[in-house]
């Protein structure tokens, strides 16, 4: 491990952050801002703009993309409460530009064509391989507008049986980790946006591993797999697109009115 974890030259941004703050902050299996850098680095963020942190968790990616981008972002997630993401959002003085909002991927309170850009950090495998997704997803954002996703994936498709190196640490759910290359296709293929990019970061592997070992160094399995793996399937994916403004979305559909007139039952 290097001498101080959190410090990486990859990510001179992120680097400047407190350990205690950003320790403090985490809410799953990656270090937010690396990935959140990472991704923003093939994106165009201007002052002023309207961001969705979609699956933000606690709220650090959304407070970081505001101190330095200077945009305005609704810190919005599901599994982790407002009140938490308020406390920290308000210490960090950010308040005036960043906003808690608690809400399901599958049902967010905006308007249509609202935001600028969306980004994903480390979430999105968990509703956005819906084949459907994207069409609803695509409406918050404006015609041109970008959508960016960073977080845990594979270097390659796993076709076939998990990897014998792998299955101490594999669940089902992990079905959902996928390659840059997959994330292009099921893009591409939905015509309603324009890729502009999708990779793999080069050795991500051992940020991820590095990520462990500093802040779950118990999680043996995971980090077991990460050093049997060495990037072989595992490591970290983004991907970077914007909507067409040439394609006309489908709305979605919340009820559909019928009128009911009674029949006979049966024949008579």
């Amino acid at each position: 491990m290097p001498e101080d974890p959190l410090v990486n030259p990859l990510f001179p941004r992120a680097s400047r952050y407190h350990p205690g703050w950003i320790r403090s902050s985490v809410s799953g299996g990656a270090n937010s801002l690396w990935l959140t850098e990472w991704l923003t680095e093939a994106m165009t963020l201007q002052p002023g703009m309207r961001v969705l942190d979609l699956g933000c968790g606690r709220g650090a990616s959304s407070i970081f993309l505001h101190r330095e981008f200077d945009v305005q972002v609704w810190a919005t997630d599901l599994w982790f409460g407002v009140d938490d993401r308020s406390h920290r959002i308000r210490d960090a003085g950010v308040g005036h530009a960043v906003f808690p909002i608690h809400a399901d991927a599958r049902s967010l309170p905006f308007a249509a064509g609202f935001f600028d850009a969306v980004i994903s950090i480390d979430s999105f495998v968990y509703y956005g391989t819906d084949d459907l997704y994207l069409n609803y997803l695509a409406r918050f954002v404006r015609p041109g507008g970008q959508i960016g996703i960073a977080g845990a994936g594979l270097t390659q498709e796993i076709d076939g049986p998990v990897p014998e190196h792998l299955r101490g640490w594999w669940e089902p759910s992990m079905a959902c980790l996928h390659s840059a290359h997959w994330w292009h296709r099921h893009w591409e293929r939905s015509g309603i946006i324009s890729v502009d990019l999708a990779d793999t970061m080069t050795d991500g592997w051992k940020c991820w591993l590095e990520w462990q070992q500093a802040i779950s160094p118990d999680n043996e399995a995971e980090i077991d797999a990460l050093t049997a793996d060495r990037g072989r399937h595992l490591g970290y994916v983004r991907a970077v697109a914007r909507r067409r403004p040439d394609t006309a979305l489908d709305e979605p559909i919340s009820s559909i009115p019928v009128t009911y007139t009674k029949q006979p039952l049966e024949r008579t």
